[in-house]
């Protein structure tokens, strides 16, 4: 398993970041998730929502009662920063996500980022999955933090 961008997705990342940061529309964000389980990497780029991808049975989100997905809307992203013409490339970040007191029990294997264009639709057919990452971690009560790369969570070269 490992990090990847997923199909629908290419190319359009630091577009559905911008989308959220502008505020456009306003009922927009980006959804990060906890899963289970031992979903292929090869199989998992290919979904294309988030309905897709809690349907498969390599996935599973995680459940304990004081686990909810993040909703970062435009209050929770940085501006969006300029292209890096030095290096050719264009890099988004986001900062580090804690969820409290993780109950114990959860062997996280996934952390997935989505993109949601009406928030108030409520349903994951309406996500667009952007990044998935490896993200290895057994609920036990603590805190759980994602710390993305320094160079961010996503980089277009």
């Amino acid at each position: 398993m490992g990090n990847g961008v997923f199909n629908i997705s290419k190319g359009r990342v630091v577009e559905y970041y911008n989308r959220v940061e502008s505020n456009d529309p306003s009922t927009s964000a980006l959804i990060v998730l906890l899963g289970t389980g031992a979903i292929s990497d090869a199989t998992l780029i290919d979904l294309d929502d988030v309905a897709a991808i809690e349907a498969d049975a390599g996935f599973a989100e995680i459940t304990d009662g004081s686990y909810a997905r993040k909703t970062l809307t435009d209050t929770e992203l940085a501006a969006l920063p300029a292209p890096d013409d030095t290096n050719d490339r264009y890099e988004v970040d986001l900062t580090d996500l804690v969820w409290s007191s993780l109950a114990g029990g959860d062997s996280v294997t996934r952390l997935i980022i989505a993109y949601d264009s009406d928030t108030g639709a409520g349903t994951d057919s309406n996500l667009i999955p952007l990044c998935f990452y490896d993200f290895v971690v057994t609920t036990d009560g603590t805190d759980v933090t994602a710390v993305f790369n320094a160079a961010g969570f996503y980089r277009a070269a």
